[in-house]
């Protein structure tokens, strides 16, 4: 009751802005009806393995002919929108413009896109990690914030340090899908001195943009090699045509 008290002082002082546009909203942080109108959101039908749209419904638990000619490392993906115009603003916001306010309600819209990811209580939340120089540089991982939102909002466990990045790589961005996935090999290394405790875990990995899937390709492997339970992705938003790739 007091933290309700409390919002409501908080919005007279500061009315609620739309997250994207900053037209005023009910509740602080949510999009306005214009912007989740603009928002592509990914729903059904979409390949029960990637999560990828399908431009018309194929039927129950279809997956797509580039998954069953080469199969993921990962067992599931799901993401809560196509990486347009809308989820570019709020993950920009998000990453460069100190707006780690915005993860409490990207983090629910993942929850929710991704709930089939979240079915086993004892799984592990895990961000694809910052190299230490760029954590320093930018003062916190985006992917960790919404990790942080997602155990939280699911009561589930938030492991921010199993995976580390012990190699300094350049920034993919504007780089073909080759060169990040050379980028990116043996840039992540476990970080656990128990690694039975991680054997047949689920692992939910966490992070803001999919782009090729090269980084996080390259986090599954890290853990499928020290035999992981199911590994599922959840992010924020996906490249879904290449013409968007450049971020």
């Amino acid at each position: 009751m007091w933290k309700q008290f409390a919002g409501k002082c908080l919005d007279l002082i500061i009315p609620p802005r739309c997250a994207c546009c900053g037209q005023s909203v009910n509740d602080a942080n949510h999009l306005c009806g214009t912007c989740w109108s603009k928002m592509e959101w990914i729903g059904k039908p979409f390949c029960t393995v990637s999560g990828l749209p399908f431009s018309y419904d194929l039927g129950q638990e279809m997956v797509s002919p580039s998954v069953m000619v080469d199969p993921p490392v990962y067992d599931r993906a799901r993401s809560v929108a196509a990486f347009g115009e809308t989820a570019r603003r709020l993950v920009h916001q998000l990453k460069y413009y100190d707006r780690g306010d915005l993860a409490s309600v990207m983090g629910q819209w993942m929850v929710r896109a991704g709930a089939d990811c979240l079915v086993d209580p004892a799984c592990w939340i895990v961000p694809v990690p910052l190299h230490i120089t760029r954590l320093w540089k930018r003062r916190f991982n985006q992917a960790g914030l919404l990790a942080q939102a997602i155990a939280r909002h699911t009561g589930t466990s938030y492991k921010p340090d199993l995976l580390r990045r012990v190699r300094s790589t350049r920034q993919q961005v504007g780089l073909s899908e080759e060169a990040r996935r050379t980028n990116v090999e043996g840039a992540f290394q476990l970080h656990l001195p128990d690694r039975l405790s991680l054997s047949g875990r689920t692992i939910v990995l966490i992070d803001d943009v999919w782009t090729t899937g090269a980084t996080l390709d390259a986090c599954c492997r890290v853990l499928r090699r020290a035999e992981a339970g199911e590994i599922c992705i959840i992010t924020f938003a996906r490249v879904v045509d290449g013409e968007q790739m450049p971020i």
